[in-house]
């Protein structure tokens, strides 16, 4: 069985991951003819100086096949652009199934393409829904359910919202990829990440936040309100922030990076280092999807500026705060972190990987 994962950004890589190491287990315990072929595309849709070879040494998965370099385009001309350049290399490939993640332009594109060539569509964390559809990755998110031939969702929330749009057929729930590879990498950031030292940092003596959203840095308001905020919270604990390039851009085109002289900002740094921060600090603040659930994977108190979000049981449980974009609501929830309520084991018991790999079998056959 031959499969195309299509990927973008570096979080989905993280992924993927999970994935491929499942396939590589799959194979060491397979006839031959039941081997698994993987052929990981990346689109580039997010260009990441920190993906380099070391970046997939410690993912334990090869470089991608083939790098199709689309990137810093508007969302329509960089989706058709990678939908053309993903059709000729399924159209080469000829693989069973497409295997795509999240809700970036690249999982569309991949999707579409794939669809258009009646070749079967895993969608990884399926059925997630902000209800915000003015966010391009609700749009992305949707559409590629809809298409998709089998569902692949980390929560039965998730389940319950393809069965509200009529998808009941080949929806599984089989845990969260991300908590398998939290799992994997806290356990390898522990023993080998220096980042606390380097930083002069002690546990829980330290807030992380980190900022990219369109919705945080496209605004000089906003974007203002988000960085006072920050400020405030300085006063009281450190704040360490790794400085997005998009944030960073956003700070400059619009004077404002004076608001950066009190925060500790520190270069993006590589996955480990963050699963690092993630684990020690006292509380997290974010905009980001997946630093949420990593905050939950790691019993870490988060606040989210944000007005809705995808994972919705880590705010029903008390441990993710929504506060918009609003630094007064930034600072007054600061006061109201926990980390001392019921942690329910919501997304799963890190073997979603496996699962995934038995369904795209079973399917197959």
């Amino acid at each position: 069985m031959k499969v195309v994962t299509i990927l973008g950004a570096r979080p989905q890589f993280i992924k993927a991951a999970v994935c491929s190491r499942a396939m590589q287990r799959w194979n060491e315990s397979s006839s031959e003819h039941e081997k698994i072929d993987e052929v990981i595309v990346h689109t580039g849709q997010h260009y990441d100086s920190n993906m380099s070879q070391v970046f997939f040494d410690d993912l334990g998965i090869p470089l991608p096949k083939y790098n199709l370099g689309v990137g810093g385009a508007t969302h329509g001309h960089a989706t058709g652009s990678m939908l053309a350049k993903v059709e000729d290399i399924l159209l080469t490939e000829k693989p069973d199934w497409v295997l795509v993640y999240g809700d970036t332009n690249s999982t569309l594109a991949g999707a579409l393409a794939a669809a258009k060539l009646h070749i079967k569509v895993a969608h990884v964390e399926a059925g997630l829904r902000s209800f915000n559809k003015l966010m391009p990755e609700e749009v992305n998110r949707v559409l590629t359910d809809h298409i998709s031939e089998l569902l692949l969702c980390p929560t039965e929330t998730a389940v319950e919202n393809l069965k509200m749009e009529g998808i009941v057929n080949k929806v599984y729930n089989i845990g969260d990829v991300m908590l398998d590879a939290s799992l994997y990498y806290k356990e390898k950031a522990t023993s080998d990440s220096t980042i606390l030292s380097e930083l002069g940092l002690e546990p829980k003596a330290f807030t992380l936040a980190t900022c990219h959203r369109a919705e945080s840095t496209d605004k000089k308001n906003v974007l203002q309100d988000i960085f006072v905020g920050l400020n405030e919270i300085n006063k009281e604990i450190d704040v360490v922030l790794p400085l997005h390039p998009r944030t960073k851009t956003a700070l400059e085109k619009f004077n404002l990076s004076h608001l950066l002289s009190n925060i500790r900002v520190i270069e993006p740094i590589p996955f480990l280092d963050m699963i690092q921060l993630e684990i020690n600090a006292k509380f997290i603040v974010t905009d980001s999807g997946g630093v949420q659930k990593e905050a939950y994977f790691y019993k870490v108190p988060c606040i989210t500026m944000r007005q809705e979000t995808e994972w919705t049981e880590t705010v029903e449980y008390g441990w993710n705060q929504l506060v918009g974009t609003c630094g007064k609501k930034l600072i007054e929830a600061t006061k109201n972190t926990r980390d001392d309520l019921e942690w329910p084991n919501l997304y799963g018991e890190g073997d979603a990987g496996d699962k995934i790999i038995k369904l795209l079998m079973n399917v197959h056959k």
